[in-house]
């Protein structure tokens, strides 16, 4: 099949794909740091450095929200139940036999149906689950602390609970995530592709393309 070098992933893409998971990742050690799993900074910078990079998130964050909604790139995420059988026996069975991908990325639809919805959940569940959590937990003043207290809560046990099933939840899809940059059309293109922005991707005129989705619209009917 005809491949095309395409500029699929712009700069600031790239900028805030890396961004995120460097403060992901950075979150999650100080965020362990600070529950006594690991020792690292020490606990006292374990809870300045979590909260620095947690204020950096939430900025990236506004500013990622932004550019995806005045590019309409937030199309992207739209979930989807086409195609998601045929992705199912893909990974579950057809990436061990070295079977192609039931269908294949373009400009326009950079994710396939696993992807949306996982993303979708991501940015709609999670990230605001811990986003909130983790505000709670800033905004939080003991009445010992200058008579004041900010939130009328009695424990932050409920909000920790949340934060931390959330961290796991990041935890675990950075690592799938990890594992499935190595599934591309070879092992690196899709790291790569993140890296450079560019992406050979097969040409959208081609037959064999058009018969793929035609076979798979009959399979998931």
């Amino acid at each position: 099949m005809k491949m095309n070098n395409v500029y699929v992933y712009r700069a600031f893409e790239r900028f805030w794909h890396w961004s995120q998971a460097l403060l992901i990742i950075f979150l999650a050690v100080t965020g362990f740091e600070v529950h006594g799993a690991i020792s690292f900074f020490g606990f006292e910078e374990a809870v300045a450095y979590h909260s620095t990079a947690a204020w950096a998130l939430i900025i990236l964050i506004v500013f990622a929200a932004f550019w995806h909604l005045t590019t309409g790139e937030w199309r992207q995420y739209i979930p989807t139940l086409t195609h998601i059988r045929s992705y199912l026996n893909y990974y579950v069975f057809g990436i061990f036999r070295n079977a192609p991908h039931p269908t294949k990325k373009t400009v326009l639809s950079k994710l396939n149906p696993l992807q949306k919805l996982v993303y979708f959940a991501l940015k709609t569940i999670v990230l605001p689950a811990m986003l909130i959590s983790g505000l709670l937990y800033s905004l939080y003043r003991y009445p010992q602390r200058h008579g004041i207290e900010a939130l009328n809560v009695e424990s932050l046990h409920s909000i920790a609970i949340v934060h931390t099933i959330g961290a796991f939840l990041l935890i675990a899809f950075l690592v799938a995530h990890l594992y499935l940059i190595t599934t591309g059309e070879s092992l690196f293109s899709n790291l790569k592709a993140m890296l450079t922005g560019y992406e050979e991707v097969p040409d959208p005129s081609e037959a064999e393309h058009t018969a793929t989705i035609a076979a798979l619209d009959k399979e998931d009917a």
